[in-house]
């Protein structure tokens, strides 16, 4: 893939690109840089604290902090191979850069403290590069203030202590509460580095610079070895492995936590009001997400967050919530939050009302993914166990009942995902009761409703003039592209009638490209669900159309990647601008990559 060249002056209105930001991470935090070198976005220590960098969410009082060149540029990034090590080149009229970045770790796992780490190479001539650094205010709810030490000057911002590290060469003029301001001339074969040090409620660590610029290289040597631990020898490796790693931005290495993405309230369209803090644990991207990595061969990834996802589902009650915090706990009740939002979208949250809806297609997640964790040669413990048989129990109960579905709408209805995740669910329950994974107590009553919701389904979810199953009862003639997701319902139950859903699902939410739109009427305010394309791939693939699914994984490939970007998801894509909306790096986006690659390679090997 060939990389994308950029020239300064970089922002409209104030704002880079959202399909433009790299991220990077340690397994506890993620950081999104601009390719003006700007990072507009850090949540720190974790990804749902309040952000320390948050300007892609107000370019007037959002704190940043950028490395610059002086003079206008060109700019080209990429990461190295099989790490999130990031790698920038600023090209000048009087010379060029190499800036290399990482949020550091060791070789036996996270650091203690946060370490934001960029070092500064001069490659040919002279660049004068400038340093800019204003702290976030939390919306003006904090007041950042600065603590001489011995160990140099300290920043507070509320509970989060933070310390600006530089190499001898980096002259800084302005040093205050609010904001450092600095200038660096390089040379050929210079090397600098400015670091920020992070930490909450707990004494902060000062490494030596050399320390922390040897970790840039340590953590480089982590992310390749996590890399070369994985076994997936399918189709598409550099889209699967970029997504890979992409993922494990999400992971939260202190509980095991998938977050669905790691920002909040990034548009899914300028005037939609779609605008969601997605830094929380929903249970059906988690699910999603183990099942990438059951694929992957990340064993420890799978296992440390199937055992989170169960622990707090057992803590809280088997009556699921569509998401939790990523410690376990309840999600925040959503808030407003006074600042101008990208490009003036509106509004700006902390929080998702979605904790209180009923997603019934939940059911079907979990008990599918339990069956995978199976597979994959897990043995189940007793807990784990009975909680399963309990999910089952509750899907057999209440799978009557209208839900929000899978894209959490306001007005209740009977959806057909909904329904056709509640026949996988018990589908799936049977399976493991008759191989003695969960109790079989109540095996024929999970085998007679699952029947039960299949003839429901048949008899009240499909339209003879449309040839599909439609979007939820009583809908006349729309559809919705997560059917895509349950094919083994299809398979299992009517292959033609899904076969001929997913022709028309093509024809009317694709308009004429490989990308999709969520469900009818959603086009008029947002833009292609990333992951909606993905999933139909897989579809096809697991229902013998393996053609059909390779041409249109190509297509899709072609669409979103060859743009020459560093390939960071965002939720949605807009076919008509090019443009990326949504929260990233996207969970549910990368996560349906793996998973259609996987699916095709099956196919093609069957």
């Amino acid at each position: 893939m060939e990389n994308k060249t950029y020239h300064s002056p970089l922002r409209q209105d104030g704002y880079a690109g959202l399909g433009d930001y790299a991220a990077i991470g340690e397994g506890r935090s993620v950081a999104l840089i601009a390719p003006d070198g700007s990072i507009d976005w850090w949540c720190a220590p974790n990804l749902d604290s309040p952000p320390l960098f948050d300007r892609v969410l107000d370019k007037e009082i959002g704190g940043y902090f950028q490395l610059e060149p002086e003079l206008p540029y060109t700019v080209k990034r990429k990461y190295r191979e099989d790490s999130n090590v990031l790698e920038t080149r600023f090209e000048t009229a009087t010379g060029s850069i190499l800036i290399t970045e990482s949020i550091n770790s060791t070789l036996a796992g996270r650091l203690p403290w946060s370490e934001l780490a960029r070092r500064i190479e001069g490659v040919e001539g002279h660049v004068v590069v400038n340093l800019r650094l204003r702290l976030g205010t939390a919306a003006e709810t904090r007041s950042p203030w600065l603590a001489d030490t011995e160990k140099g000057n300290v920043f507070h911002v509320a509970d989060l202590m933070a310390m600006l590290r530089t190499s001898e060469d980096i002259e800084l003029s302005h040093f205050d509460d609010e904001q450092v301001i600095g200038q660096l001339i390089t040379a050929p074969g210079s090397r600098s580095l400015v670091a920020l040090l992070a930490t909450e409620k707990e004494p902060l660590a000062v490494p030596e610079l050399a320390s922390i610029d040897q970790r840039i290289e340590t953590s480089h040597l982590a992310w390749c070895d996590w890399v070369n631990s994985l076994s997936y020898d399918g189709l598409y490796p550099l889209h699967v492995k970029r997504s890979a790693l992409s993922l494990k931005f999400l992971w939260y290495s202190p509980t095991g936590a998938l977050a669905a993405a790691a920002t909040s309230s990034l548009p899914e369209g300028l005037e939609s009001g779609k605008n969601y803090d997605y830094r929380y644990a929903w249970v059906r991207d988690a699910c999603l997400i183990i099942k990438s990595f059951v694929f992957l061969g990340a064993l420890e990834d799978c296992k440390a967050a199937f055992s989170w996802l169960t622990h707090t589902i057992i803590r809280h009650g088997v009556k699921l919530r569509a998401c939790y915090t990523l410690e376990g706990g309840l999600v925040p009740e959503e808030r407003l939050i006074p600042l101008e939002g990208y490009k003036g979208a509106q509004p700006v949250r902390v929080g998702n009302n979605a904790r209180d809806q009923i997603q019934l297609s939940m059911y079907g997640d979990m008990l599918a993914v339990a069956q995978r964790f199976i597979e994959a040669g897990h043995v189940l413990d007793i807990a784990t166990s009975r909680m399963l048989g309990e999910l089952a129990n509750c899907c057999a109960d209440h799978w009557r009942q209208k839900d929000s579905g899978i894209w959490e709408l306001p007005e209740e209805q009977h959806y057909t995902h909904s329904k056709m995740a509640c026949w996988l669910a018990l589908d799936r329950a049977v399976a493991m009761a008759q191989s003695k994974h969960i109790e079989p107590t109540w095996l024929g009553r999970w085998q007679r409703e699952r029947d039960r919701i299949r003839d429901w389904i048949e008899t009240h979810c499909w339209s003879e003039s449309k040839q599909a199953y439609l979007f939820y009862v009583g809908s006349e003639d729309q559809l919705d592209a997560s059917v895509a997701l349950v094919h083994h319902y299809g398979n299992s139950v009517n292959p033609q009638r899904m076969l001929s859903t997913y022709e028309a699902i093509l024809r009317e939410l694709g308009r004429g490209t490989p990308m999709l739109y969520r469900y009818s009427g959603v086009e008029k305010e947002e833009s292609t669900f990333v992951a909606c394309a993905f999933w139909l791939v897989e579809a096809w693939a697991s229902m013998g159309e393996v053609t059909r699914a390779e041409q249109a994984m190509e297509a899709i490939l072609s669409t979103l990647c060859d743009q020459g970007n560093v390939e960071i998801f965002n939720e949605m894509f807009d076919v008509r601008t090019q443009d990326w909306y949504g929260n990233l790096p996207q969970g549910l986006s990368h996560l349906a990559l793996i998973c259609a690659a996987q699916a095709v390679s099956d196919a093609k090997t069957q």
